[in-house]
């Protein structure tokens, strides 16, 4: 079989932005050329990769199969590419990642305003999210998450301090109410929590005692999947809310929250900006490591 490995290449652009238009936008030429490169691929294979629909393309079980099984590959060799082609210059191009919405002290603002002062040629595109996924096959460079929860085959550089979660209320709140002496007793309370959707279990807050962990399974009366209308609502009154410390700094040192029970909440590996082992790192993605570092 003569494969074409732009062809495959193309089709796994065409994978990640689920759009012909997309791709040709991404690349340069033309949505029928797109379309046509595909369709030659497909001859070459003897199947349909993909469904093609007015307004976006879906894959095909076949398509979705040769997309996992290429998206890493591929991506190792754009990187080969761009390193091979930039090493004389600067970084240059289009650097995405993937970012957990609390990673506070990342997303803060000044350590990316200054990296892109630094690198104007560098291209920044943050996606902000919680949801887990493979970085590599959905076409990001790297990604910020909570250490505990990052593959063992990735490479880790360290973006934040440790990390404790507490549970939090206002003084309004505990004035009425009192403020709780141990976690058990967060089951009796008007709590406000997350939840990353209605098919799934609110989230059971962690805490420590005496060296063993365990957790408590709060009645919550209020659920979310953004952790700042939770601080909103705590700081009005609705209940005891839970969260990284980092996310409460400012309403705290307001007097607008108070933590609790935090002889029951010991720290943890805090946040880290992870990416794939690979050989031929793109100078984009080695700018950024070599600021953090600093």
């Amino acid at each position: 079989m003569n494969l074409d490995l732009n062809a495959l290449a193309l089709f796994v652009i065409v994978a990640e932005e689920r759009s012909f238009r997309a791709a040709a936008d991404r690349i340069g030429v033309t949505r029928s050329a797109v379309s046509q490169t595909i369709s030659k691929l497909e001859a070459t294979l003897g199947i349909a990769l993909v469904t093609r629909t007015t307004r976006s393309v879906t894959l095909t079980e076949a398509g979705e199969d040769l997309y996992r099984r290429s998206a890493s590959p591929v991506a190792d060799m754009r990187a080969a590419a761009e390193n091979a082609g930039n090493m004389a210059g600067p970084a240059r191009g289009q650097l995405r990642l993937a970012v957990s919405s609390i990673a506070e002290s990342f997303l803060s603002g000044p350590l990316l305003a200054d990296f892109a002062q630094a690198h104007p040629q560098v291209k920044l595109h943050v996606t902000v999210t919680d949801e887990e996924f493979d970085i590599v096959a959905e076409g990001y460079d790297a990604g910020v998450r909570l250490g505990e929860v990052i593959a063992q085959d990735m490479i880790a550089v360290p973006v934040s301090a440790d990390q404790r979660q507490l549970p939090f209320a206002s003084p309004d709140y505990l004035r009425a109410n009192g403020a709780p002496r141990h976690p058990r007793e967060l089951a009796e309370r008007r709590c406000i929590g997350w939840r990353p959707g209605l098919s799934v279990a609110p989230y059971r807050w962690e805490f420590e005692e005496n060296g063993k962990a365990f957790s408590v399974a709060v009645d919550d009366a209020i659920t979310s999947t953004d952790m700042a209308l939770m601080i909103r609502l705590a700081m009005a009154g609705a209940g005891i809310t839970f969260g990284l410390e980092e996310s409460f700094r400012l309403p705290v040192a307001r007097g607008e929250l108070v933590p609790l029970l935090e002889d029951f909440c010991p720290r943890f590996p805090g946040f880290y900006l992870y990416y794939p082992n690979r050989r031929n790192m793109a100078p984009k993605l080695r700018a950024l490591i070599d600021h953090l570092k600093r």
